[in-house]
């Protein structure tokens, strides 16, 4: 155990990991106060369990080598995460007005498949990627259209049995930022865009009305029937911690439990009523610093599929910590999705550190300080 703990301290990224904890661990004190007003420690408990495990987890991954394993399993990958979004439809149970949970007997939590399904869904498309560009097919049609497909199939597939539209809109912006990272041309992005918008022209009338609504409501700002009441509390509550904000534990709305979702998609609406612009600011700092260490490990990484892994869980955390402030701050719609590290979920935060034990591995493997100048 002590020489592998000292292998870990030599090869592993504790950069990163200092960087992860400090996150969760002021997202852990900020679900402490977003749920103080329930007089229960058991979100606080499960977070932290939750923590514990991810850096288990963490430690333990380090000493993967994930290129090899992937080169072995990446079909098996495939097919697991094809499994476990269609457990959902006889074991799923639904939460918030997604189907997005499987409760599983003895456990007090429940797991959320595709949260999972995120961290299996990078690999092989970085190993997709890979295996595209060694071909030099990455930037040709069959190239593009087999990306495509394989992220369109798994965010559809997640859409069309959860109802979770904003875990299937991340899916799409991890392929974004791994496809450009891995060299796919610049026309391809804009012929996209454009095929984007011709589509969701057409399917607009087809989208549930809830969802429309939710699109409407932030262009118009004309709100008589509230349906933006979620971010306007959010607003209200990020306006009225100032500066320093009303003080840790002391934030009015934070705890009379007037903030809708306040210690999952809302937390970062906590940290700006209690702590203010300063801790936001911290918040922000935090979050950056773990995905320019994503993509720092990714640019010295010792292949191109190694690169595209930790390039891709730096745009997973990006994307989302951009979607969910984004959300809280009334710009874009309500989908869902938690804040990397600080909000409430133990599915989330163990899958979180997988993620980053994952990149701490590509790191423990990246090329000697004599080949990386021969390297680009």
């Amino acid at each position: 155990m002590r020489k592998a703990l000292g292998e870990f301290v030599r090869k592993g990224d504790l950069v990163l990991l200092a960087l992860c904890l400090c996150a969760s661990g002021m997202g852990l004190a900020l679900i402490y106060s977003a749920t103080r007003y329930e007089h229960t420690t058991r979100y606080v408990v499960v977070q932290a369990a939750g923590i514990v495990i991810g850096v288990i987890c963490y430690v333990l991954l380090t000493f993967v080598d994930l290129r090899h394993l992937t080169e072995r399993t990446w079909l098996g990958m495939l097919l697991f995460n094809v499994v476990i979004l269609l457990a959902l439809i006889p074991f799923g149970r639904e939460v918030g007005g997604n189907r997005n949970w499987i409760a599983l007997p003895g456990l007090p939590v429940n797991i959320q498949p595709n949260e999972i399904v995120k961290l299996f869904f990078v690999v092989v498309l970085a190993y997709q990627c890979a295996a595209l560009k060694e071909r030099d097919l990455l930037s040709r049609p069959f190239g593009v259209i087999s990306l495509v497909v394989h992220t369109l199939f798994f965010a559809g597939l997640n859409m069309v049995i959860s109802g979770d539209y904003g875990m299937s809109l991340i899916y799409v912006l991890i392929f974004l930022v791994m496809a450009w990272c891995a060299g796919v041309k610049w026309w391809w992005f804009a012929l996209g865009v454009g095929g984007a918008a011709g589509a969701g022209a057409v399917l607009w009338g087809h989208l549930p009305g809830y969802i429309r609504n939710r699109v409407l409501v932030i262009f118009l700002r004309n709100d008589p029937q509230g349906l933006g009441w979620q971010q306007e509390h959010s607003v209200m509550a990020i306006g009225s911690g100032g500066i320093t904000g009303q003080g840790f534990l002391h934030g009015y709305q934070t705890q009379q439990g007037t903030i809708p979702a306040q210690y999952t998609d809302e937390i970062f609406a906590v940290c700006g009523e209690e702590l203010g612009m300063v801790g936001c600011v911290v918040m922000l700092l935090l979050l950056a610093a773990i995905i320019l260490r994503c993509f720092w490990v990714g640019r010295h990484a010792a292949s191109p599929m190694a690169a595209l892994t930790a390039m891709g869980y730096g745009g997973m955390f990006l994307c989302q910590t951009l979607v969910n402030i984004a959300m809280c701050l009334y710009v874009f719609p309500v989908v869902g999705l938690t804040l990397p590290f600080f909000s409430y979920g133990g599915t989330s935060v163990i899958t979180l550190f997988v993620a980053a034990g994952l990149v701490s591995g590509v790191k423990a493997r990246d090329l000697p300080s004599w080949l990386q100048d021969r390297s680009g």
